[in-house]
């Protein structure tokens, strides 16, 4: 079978896999992964970029091969291949997970039990609960959606589509890394650059993808429009601008502003400045909108693979009819 058909195949069933099962609560692969990179950190940490490139180059480098040596010792079976793939985007892809985790805020909000709420957020992101109030939070859960659905769903299709199993591998572990040691806390300002800058690099087209996707899929085209070429740029990250501002327009949405990670406060731009304050009801509309660009960047994706494969196809046809 074609590596484009596998891939199709696939990544069709590893989704329909996560819609079905969501994240195993226990032995995930991703857990395993992050032990393993917390285990060679332990060995090379030193306040130096080196080391850190190094331990970028080792958890990821290491995480791609063994794909790789998979993806290849199945090569001849075609029901091997499309099963491992089928593995590969189960493992990799959260957007089930995601989607439980924010309604399950998003109830906890809308049953006035605040302190449930904060206790449930850490589960989406790394902000601090107990600096946030009910709209705080609600907020907090949109813009996580947001992000993730480009980090968690799009991006490691984008990747798929590309490279097959070692291309969804290696952007969940250039993910993980990033959420391990990419951060700007003084322990990894200088060790995890090399992450963060792999990650940035590696996110960029799955965020564009999720941007493009989310102003079809919302219910304000223009308005996602808008707000994401006035102010995507002005989010510190180069990624998450352009998916957080996307959402903002398309659910009528204010994003952004003051929010604090771990005691360190800090005062983001705001995102579609003409959009209402998030709302509790505006979480199931996040999730919602984060199901349906999920659906579409697989489409994308598979036709993405599809159409570059026939292209190189006819062109190496045609270049064996001329020689």
């Amino acid at each position: 079978m074609r590596a484009d058909r596998v891939f199709a195949y696939g990544a069709a069933a590893g989704l329909l896999g996560d819609l079905l099962l969501g994240d195993p609560r226990h032995g995930h692969p991703v857990a395993a992964f992050g032990r393993a990179a917390g285990a060679v950190e332990r060995v090379l940490w030193q306040d130096h970029r080196g080391w850190g490139a190094l331990h970028t180059a080792v958890c990821v480098g290491g995480a791609v091969s063994l794909a790789a040596i998979a993806a290849t010792s199945v090569r001849t079976s075609r029901t091997a291949s499309v099963a491992l793939t089928a593995t590969a985007t189960w493992a990799v892809v959260g957007g089930t997970s995601l989607g439980r985790e924010a309604r399950a805020v998003g109830e906890a909000l809308a049953a006035g039990d605040l302190e449930a709420a904060r206790e449930r957020l850490p589960h989406l992101c790394g902000r601090d609960p107990q600096a946030l109030d009910a709209d705080g939070i609600a907020r907090a859960v949109v813009e996580s959606v947001a992000e993730n659905t480009s980090d968690a769903v799009v991006g490691a299709l984008v990747w798929g589509a590309v490279a097959g199993a070692p291309g969804l591998v290696g952007f969940r572990a250039v993910n993980t890394l990033d959420a391990m040691v990419g951060h700007k806390s003084p322990k990894y300002r200088r060790y995890g650059w090399a992450s963060a800058r792999l990650d940035d690099v590696a996110g960029w087209p799955g965020a564009r993808l999720t941007a493009v996707l989310a102003t079809v899929a919302g219910c304000d085209p223009r308005g996602a429009v808008r707000a994401w070429r006035t102010d995507a740029a002005k989010h510190p990250s180069p990624n998450a601008g352009p998916v957080e501002a996307s959402f903002a327009g398309a659910l009528g949405v204010r994003l952004g502003g003051t929010l604090s990670y771990g005691g360190r406060v800090e005062h983001r731009p705001v995102l579609n400045g003409e959009g209402r304050a998030v709302q509790v009801d505006d979480i199931e509309r996040a999730v919602r909108l984060s199901q349906r660009v999920g659906g579409l960047a697989l489409g994308v994706c598979v036709a993405g693979r599809l159409l570059t494969t026939r292209l190189l196809n006819g062109r190496l046809s045609a270049k064996g009819r001329t020689s």
